[in-house]
């Protein structure tokens, strides 16, 4: 538990620097491009369009109860493209940046941090899009359970951390970790509840309750069910408490493994 507090310690004192790396990066990501920072919101408007069309339109394999498809969909696909790049980015992250990290007074635990930082610009245009789409399109409109989005934030923040500190660590001491975790996260998209409901009585209910386990399909389901006035976060007191002790897992565990290991990050790369 004392290098769970040491390294939330090293976020909250280099939060001022990692703002400042974080809108550097958002710069230098796309700086050669015509477009520029436009492909970070164009890239997941495009993504959303082709599965919309194979999945609600062309297959029909979509469900969503008695809110339209594109509008379900796309409530539940804002969190998890930033989860997902969030992910993959922080695996990568210590990885990357640790020969230039190590010459400078710069904490290495908090390079996951800033990719979470670094991609909220997309999330939050995102999610404004969803809430235009789901104004125009689902007729939702605002309702009192959105005040739980700032839980579900928070949470996804904190499982982001968690996990993104603990496959940085990973990433570094097993180098096949990486393409491990990007074939996990391959499966987790369609076992994550972004493209299929599956609350409903189509699928088996031993079935729903190990996929609600999944931290992915907890923050998903949960920014769904805050938009469209469904229920509120603690009427669901085991899959909170699930999830915060998975979070906790991964901190405990992916902290450890960090600090133990970090003096000697260059010499394993």
């Amino acid at each position: 538990m004392k290098e769970v507090i040491t390294l939330i310690k090293e976020q909250i004192q280099n939060l001022p620097i990692m703002f400042r790396v974080s809108k550097y990066q958002d710069k230098s990501d796309y700086q050669s491009h015509y477009l520029g920072i436009v492909w970070a919101y164009l890239y997941p408007i495009i993504q959303i369009l082709i599965y919309w069309l194979v999945f609600g339109v062309g297959l029909k394999k979509g469900t969503s109860g008695s809110v339209d498809y594109l509008t379900w969909m796309v409530i539940g696909i804002t969190p998890w493209f930033y989860m997902n790049s969030v992910t993959l980015d922080a695996s990568k992250s210590i990885y990357q940046q640790v020969g230039m990290v190590s010459k400078m007074k710069f904490p290495v635990s908090v390079l996951p941090s800033i990719k979470i930082l670094t991609n909220l610009s997309s999330f939050w245009a995102m999610l404004a899009c969803s809430i235009i789409l789901g104004y125009l399109k689902g007729g939702v409109l605002p309702n009192l359970y959105w005040i739980q989005w700032l839980y579900y934030f928070f949470a996804m923040i904190c499982w982001l951390l968690a996990f993104g500190i603990f496959n940085s660590t990973v990433t570094i001491l097993v180098r096949d970790y990486r393409i491990f975790l990007q074939s996990i996260m391959r499966v987790l998209f369609y076992m994550s509840g972004v493209l299929f409901n599956f609350e409903t009585n189509a699928f088996p209910a031993f079935f729903v309750r190990f996929l609600q386990l999944n931290p992915f399909f907890y923050i998903v389901s949960g920014f769904r069910e805050s938009m469209l006035g469904e229920a509120w976060f603690w009427q669901k007191p085991m899959l909170m408490l699930i999830f915060w002790l998975t979070v906790l897992f991964f901190l405990l565990v992916g902290s450890h493994l960090h600090y133990k290991f970090r003096a000697r990050f260059v010499d394993y790369i």
